[in-house]
């Protein structure tokens, strides 16, 4: 049985591949998602401990808050007097590392797209893990270095002019030194090195360290003089050894690109699913095709368990080709995907890709697995095949009741999916857990339909196919009467294809709505004509800039919006704040209790909070709600107003004023600045104004934007990546429509006969 087996494999090869190829795309977005993940996970821990090089203990501020863009408080300078005097300390310096601008000596940034930008301290030279390929380190308050890989990526070399932006305006630097973190690549990122004191000043961090690196004395071991410095820093800070730090350090950036991986997986999950049409169809027509040979077996003595045996074994080999196959194709498609992200501005940092065991066992298992269910109830009714069938021509295998159970079972699983979609719906599950049963929800309903959809081919048949028959003549009639023949084959084979193409019809309609609603945000929340932001919508910009606006010709108002992530009563929520006296002419605040009075009279102390939030933490007006910081400190705010707030609100969750939100949370640069412009103020002339006054007090780094220009900003965005979106679910596509090729090929040899009569 085995040999013949093989010799059926070998005798169809051609089908068989085909078949191979529903696992080969699923299988190679999973391996190619692991092999991506694992590859940059492995450059990240290669980083963080080449970046640790000499250093033996680490010091760093706690976060009770995770901040939008990963950033920790920086703590007092004070602090390294006393971790000197430690026992086992041989040398201590404190350092700054914090997110920045960096600028061509053209005001382009240097780094693409989404990639972060970094403003560092050098230091001792016992802690400087970086070498130079090219020139030195800084050696004056006017010099600065550059990493080798942003330099390529801008063009510059040693001489040219970068400039530096933090929390105040550009500063101007000479590049005197190229630099690189031993064999690794940063991605995207782009890191510049000025001398302490500098970077202090331009991130807006004098008398303050982000880390302090400490080197122990010979015969200390890190874990000894850990918590020897443990026990003199405040407990607002965290003392861990150079592994400890750098392996956190990894396990943080791993948690933040689980997003991706879950995202890439889902696509792979899609297109196995997909595919499990494909296999179920093909093994159910062949069983069909193969009815006369099983029954042969059987009288030859063939028991049911060795013609189980023989369907179930030729999906194992299928699913174990396939599965190779795609693990080839994942090795291929994880360069794919990289480039993919470089060329969108998220280029991960990576070094060779990295194949590890878990991704070649994970990837056979799910191939096999797969294909091996979606064959075992063709394979099962293989086995009902009696010996008489041998001496048939046509013989129907299995009942009637068949029909009943499939109804039963496509009607139980639509209600259930419904149920789930509802429930998620207006339980108002939100986040992972929503989603997945949302998801859930979607499969069981796509399942039903392809499980009912055998009802509806007839008809179906009858009503597409009646142009044809009309005007095709009996080719026309013949089409549609070999469609109606077998139901079940025609509804599975466009099942496969329906799938697809129900998944992309959602994305578009949902990036529509999406993109719909980003509009109406635009229009109805922002009577400001004008928008400023940083360079590219990533980066803050500093505070001074909506001075210099406010002082130009043609401008009415002009207000900043700054935001950080706090703890209201232990809820995490986005925090606004913005200047009361000019905020409701640019920004439109819709109300549940309150008024704009409220908004203008916004006092130290005082919070604007939203209806979400107010309702889940059981608080209204007048009540108190207590603000965690990022460096766990706790201050009091009275509830003054309730606005209504939707996903995409441009106040967050909660308003405060600007004094507060230096004051408490130390945040002094902007998000954002709405501009509303005097009445009869020409946009086009009164944009340039703008744009050349900003360059002209070195703010290099803000956007100035129309309604229309956002507008079309968030679309792009959007675009880009509905795009992504389109590129991984038409591998789904491709599956299917491998699959109706399949079913054509099969249903061409079955009506062998039929068209050799014809000719």
């Amino acid at each position: 049985m085995l040999s013949l087996t093989f010799k059926n494999l070998w005798a169809r090869k051609w089908r068989s591949m085909m078949t191979a190829v529903a696992v080969i795309f699923g299988i190679a977005l999973v391996a190619g998602t692991y092999i991506l993940t694992d590859t940059t996970n492995q450059a990240f821990d290669q980083i963080f401990n080449e970046s640790l090089a000499g250093t033996d203990v680490v010091v760093t501020a706690k976060s009770e808050v995770d901040q939008q863009d990963g950033s920790t408080p920086a703590f007092p300078a004070k602090i390294l007097k006393k971790v000197d005097q430690v026992d086992g300390v041989k040398v201590a310096a404190g350092s700054i590392f914090t997110q920045g601008a960096i600028l061509d000596d053209k005001g382009d940034s240097v780094g693409g797209g989404f990639a972060p930008q970094f403003i560092a301290s050098t230091g001792p030279r016992v802690f400087e893990a970086v070498t130079y390929p090219q020139g030195h380190p800084p050696t004056s308050a006017h010099e600065a270095t550059l990493d080798e890989a942003a330099a390529d990526r801008a063009d510059l070399k040693l001489g040219d002019t970068i400039e530096l932006v933090g929390t105040r305006k550009a500063v101007p630097f000479r590049l005197v030194g190229l630099t690189q973190l031993g064999g690794s690549s940063f991605g995207g990122s782009s890191i510049a090195q000025v001398e302490l004191p500098v970077a202090q000043k331009i991130t807006g961090k004098e008398g303050e360290y982000d880390q302090i690196s400490i080197a122990a004395d010979s015969g200390v071991s890190p874990e000894e003089l850990r918590d020897r410095v443990s026990e003199v820093v405040p407990k607002g800070l965290r003392v861990e050894t150079a592994q400890e730090n750098a392996d956190r350090n990894a396990s943080e950036i791993r948690d933040s690109l689980q997003f991706l991986t879950i995202a890439l997986l889902a696509f792979a999950a899609i297109a196995l699913f997909v595919g499990s049409f494909v296999i179920f169809n093909v093994f159910s027509i062949t069983v069909a095709q193969r009815t006369r040979e099983f029954g042969m077996l059987r009288t030859l003595g063939a028991s049911r368990r060795q013609i189980l045996s023989t369907v179930m074994i030729e999906g194992l080999i299928i699913g174990l080709v396939g599965s190779l196959l795609g693990l080839l194709v994942g090795y291929g498609l994880a360069a794919g995907l990289s480039a993919v992200l470089k060329a969108v501005g998220a280029e991960l940092p990576a070094n060779s890709l990295q194949v590890l065991p878990r991704t070649i066992i994970v990837s056979l298992l799910i191939g096999v697995g797969v294909t091996l269910v979606s064959s075992l109830i063709p394979a099962f009714r293989s086995t009902r095949v009696p010996p008489i069938a041998a001496l048939s021509e046509n013989l129907e295998v299995g009942g009637k009741n068949r029909v009943v159970v499939r109804t039963v079972i496509a009607v139980l699983l639509g209600l259930l999916g419904l149920a789930l979609v509802v429930t998620a719906l207006i339980g108002g599950k939100d986040g992972g857990s929503g989603a997945a049963q949302i998801g859930a929800g979607a499969v069981c309903v796509l399942i039903a339909i392809s499980i009912f959809a055998p009802k509806l081919v007839s008809p179906a048949a009858r009503i597409i196919g009646a142009p044809l028959e009309r005007f095709g003549g009996l080719t026309g009639r013949l089409a549609r009467e070999n469609a109606q023949r077998n139901p079940s084959r025609t509804a599975v084979t466009a099942a496969a294809l329906m799938i697809g193409l129900a998944l992309i019809a959602f994305v578009t309609i949902f990036a529509s709505g999406l993109s719909s609603s980003v509009n109406k945000v635009i229009e109805d929340q922002l009577p400001g004509e004008i928008i400023l932001q940083g360079q590219g919508g990533i980066l803050p910009f500093p505070a001074g800039a909506v001075t210099v606006v406010q002082k130009v010709d043609g401008v009415e108002a002009a207000s900043g919006v700054r935001y950080v992530s706090a703890k209201v009563d232990g809820k995490t929520a986005s925090i606004s704040s913005v200047d009361p006296a000019d905020i409701v002419k640019v920004y439109t605040v819709e109300w549940e209790e309150g008024s704009d009075s409220d908004l203008t009279g916004l006092t130290d102390g005082q919070i604007v909070i939203g209806n979400k939030l107010a309702d889940s933490l059981d608080v209204g007006v007048g009540d108190k709600v207590t603000l965690t910081s990022q460096k766990g400190q706790k201050f009091p705010f009275q509830v003054s107003a309730i606005m209504k707030t939707d996903s995409i609100a441009l106040a967050g969750e909660g308003i405060i004023s600007q004094s507060s939100m230096a004051r408490d949370f130390n945040q002094k640069s902007d998000a954002v600045g709405l501009v509303k412009l005097d009445t009869g103020a020409d946009l086009d002339q009164t944009q340039t104004a703008i744009e050349d006054a900003l360059k002209k007090q070195d703010f290099p780094t803000v956007d100035v934007l129309n309604q229309g220009e956002l507008k079309d900003q968030q679309k792009s965005q959007i675009n880009g990546l509905l795009a992504m979106i389109y590129v991984l679910l038409a591998l789904a596509v491709i599956v299917s429509l491998v699959g109706i090729v399949v079913t054509l090929i099969l249903s061409i040899y079955e009506r062998t006969r039929e068209l050799g009569m014809l000719r």
